[in-house]
């Protein structure tokens, strides 16, 4: 071939497209086996994402199985900021569809796209007509993702319990944790065990596969030892008394005293604990006072003493003790009393409250035994409730001589409630230390429920010590400070009322302002509940006393726990104008209560006119998100039918309130039998048939 221009362009060409072949074909190669498997993996991170997926979160019950608190599925949205083509344009869609801060939602994201980052939360737990309105503009930078939303179906009921939800800035996700109560306590066991799963989205971020890598594990479900009936109770009768006697606060405390299982914490002022706080006003009434408010508890405290006196020293119930007519220096300080006693006896002693009487036992028991008996009873220590931010209250170490006087009578050191709560405990149960319980155990899913171990209780006083203590306690209400307000209908109880004078740091002064209280139980020799009342800053003078103020509250709250708990009655039914008169007479004739026998079995107030009537109650919320949340309304569930047998027509409405159990009334007079029976299951829309007769 003649070699020409023409060819020799032909065969340069030829070379170049044979070697580019080459090296294209070298390029393939290197890239399908060499390369392979790092260009699959950094495919794999541009079309997949692994995301968390989250378990459903525990629920917590009550003791008989009712929901306090549980978690339903709602959308959040959310973005990637570096997808998002205006961030002007989005802030301004985002902030008039969702009703969020546009100036706060675009300053953050021009924070997160200058970072580089590639998440944003926009809004949680959107309403159903925010994620319609958002999805129907088809934005392909807006992203939807499910979450859970915590509701409370009875509302405020048991909320310091309870505690609630909201952003812990420690920790490095972002999803809520419990910030409180039981759903901080018990973090752990309700968040259950995140999941795994890959997600597969195209060039436009949509997903169209998922794959799931590692299943969530749900959360455990917390029983606690509240019956929420007796917590309803509680929460009425408090906020009544503080409300009524213009005080600031107050806390109830109702418990078996062998068990130390917790039935009724309630504190007043309450809160909503499906709202997060977001202002310092948010957090009002928040505290649990119950558990984390310590106090001087004043008289009350002189149970503690009367202990100790009657095992370190010859004192009995009915040595006499010197009143020294209402006062007596102590170490060059002067302490009054209420009256001028001359002499009482120990038991006249505490049942009058006497400030000198108890004084004289104290020193004959001597500092070193006082603070014995002291540490004995849990004073100065956490009571291991299991509950976050407990006070162990305050036990001074260093005493000056005169304070001897001041502690024997609830001064110079301070408790909380539940450390008085395992106090009287010790004396209803025979003289054993009991750790309160507020949480039976926990139920993972499928599974059976795992009991939460208990400590074995420590026998503090000996059993005569406890069993004289009440009947001293006994004769508080039959003859003493506790007589006009503690007497319960059918039952005996036995208590001691305290009203402590609140110190005024400031002034380094005692006002004539008040902590309230009240700490007994029921019935006297079987005791089936200890129940404390503490009224916080009662007014001045004798309407901001303990047996005035407190007093009618625990009579209501154990008159209430007893019944519901089915507890047999151990006196004839009567009013309590008839037990005082009775009373009045025992004060005479130094009668028992097992004496008092006589009086009129109702009171006309409680024995209701012949009536048929129908009660329909709204005790539990429905769910948000469910056709009747807009309305605010609210639905029964099925519950077991409670035992309104022996009850007036007040008491079975009252009940009825609280259990959450539509009745229908026949006759007057007392409950004499219904149908369906006490604890049968009740199915929603059913009522109770409840015969009154006399």
């Amino acid at each position: 071939m003649i070699d020409t221009q023409s060819t020799n362009r032909l065969r340069f060409l030829i070379g170049a497209l044979l070697i580019w072949s080459v090296a294209i074909f070298g390029r393939l190669a290197y890239l399908q086996i060499v390369q392979h498997d790092a260009l699959r993996q950094a495919g794999m991170r541009q079309q997949s994402k692994v995301r968390k997926v989250k378990p459903e979160r525990g629920a917590v019950k009550d003791r008989e199985g009712k929901a306090l608190a549980m978690s339903l599925p709602v959308e959040s949205v959310c973005l990637n900021p570096q997808r998002v083509p205006d961030f002007d344009v989005a802030a301004g869609i985002l902030s008039g569809v969702l009703n969020i801060k546009r100036d706060v939602l675009l300053k953050n994201l021009q924070q997160e796209g200058e970072d580089g980052n590639g998440f944003l939360w926009v809004k949680r737990r959107v309403t159903r007509e925010e994620a319609d309105r958002l999805r129907s503009m088809k934005l392909d930078w807006i992203e939807f993702r499910t979450e859970s939303q915590r509701f409370y179906p009875h509302g405020e009921l048991a909320s310091h319990v309870l505690g609630g939800m909201g952003m812990v800035k420690e920790t490095k996700d972002k999803d809520e944790r419990g910030v409180a109560g039981i759903e901080e306590a018990f973090e752990a066991d309700l968040r259950g065990k995140d999941g795994k799963m890959r997600v597969f989205s195209d060039v436009k971020q949509h997903v169209y596969d998922t794959q799931v890598i590692e299943n969530p594990t749900a959360g455990a479900n917390v029983i606690l030892t509240i019956d929420s009936r007796i917590q309803h109770v509680a929460e009425r009768e408090l906020a009544k008394a503080v409300t009524a006697s213009n005080s600031y606060s107050g806390s109830v405390m109702v418990a078996r005293p062998d068990t130390g299982e917790i039935l009724a914490l309630a504190n007043y002022p309450t809160f909503d604990p499906s709202k997060t706080p977001t202002h310092a006003q948010d957090f009002v009434g928040r505290r649990d006072l119950a558990v984390g408010t310590p106090f001087e508890p004043g008289s009350v405290f002189k149970v503690i003493t009367m202990a100790a006196a009657l095992e370190t020293t010859n004192l009995t119930p009915d040595s006499v003790l010197s009143g020294g007519n209402g006062k007596i220096n102590l170490f060059g300080r002067v302490i009054h009393d209420h009256d001028n006693y001359a002499y009482l006896t120990m038991a006249d002693a505490l049942a009058k409250s006497s400030n000198i009487c108890t004084i004289q036992a104290a020193l004959q028991v001597g500092e070193k035994n006082l603070r014995e008996y002291i540490d004995r009873f849990g004073f100065g220590h956490r009571t291991g409730i299991g509950l976050k931010g407990e006070s162990a209250g305050k036990v001074r170490k260093n005493w000056i001589k005169s304070s001897i006087g001041s502690v024997a009578i609830g001064h110079e050191l301070s408790t909380t409630s539940v450390q008085l709560l395992q106090a009287v405990s010790v004396v209803a149960n025979g003289g054993l230390l009991v750790k309160p319980q507020l949480v039976l155990g926990r139920q993972r899913p499928g599974g059976e429920l795992e009991r939460m171990p208990r400590e074995t209780p420590k026998r503090i006083i000996k059993p005569e010590t406890a069993f004289k203590l009440r009947q001293m306690m006994e004769g508080v209400v039959l003859r003493g400070t506790g007589r006009k307000t503690a007497v319960l209908r059918g039952y005996s109880s036995a208590g001691k009322t305290g009203s402590a004078q609140i110190y005024d740091f400031d002034l380094k002064q005692y006002t004539h302002h008040y902590n309230a209280s009240f700490m007994g139980f029921a019935p006297v020799t079987n005791p089936a509940i200890v129940v404390v009342v503490t009224v916080h800053h009662t007014p001045s003078g004798s309407g901001g006393f303990g047996g005035v103020v407190a007093g009618p509250v625990f009579r209501e709250v154990t008159q209430e726990a007893l019944r519901i708990l089915d507890v047999p009655k151990d006196l004839p039914e009567r009013a309590p104008n008839t037990l005082l008169a009775a009373a009045d007479a025992a004060d005479q004739n130094d009668l028992s209560s097992a004496e008092l026998s006589q009086g009129p079995e109702l009171d006309a107030a409680d024995s209701g006119d012949r009536a048929v009537s129908s009660v329909t109650l709204p005790p539990v919320l429905t769910p948000p998100g469910s056709p009747d949340a807009r309305q605010d309304r609210r639905v029964f569930s099925g519950t077991k039918v409670p035992n309104f047998r022996g009850m007036t027509l007040r008491a079975v409405l009252e009940e009825s309130i609280a259990a959450g159990t539509p009745v229908e009334v026949v006759g007057s007079g007392l409950a004499r039998a219904q149908i369906p029976a006490p604890g049968s299951p009740l199915a929603p829309g059913d009522r109770v048939r409840v015969q009154f007769t006399r």
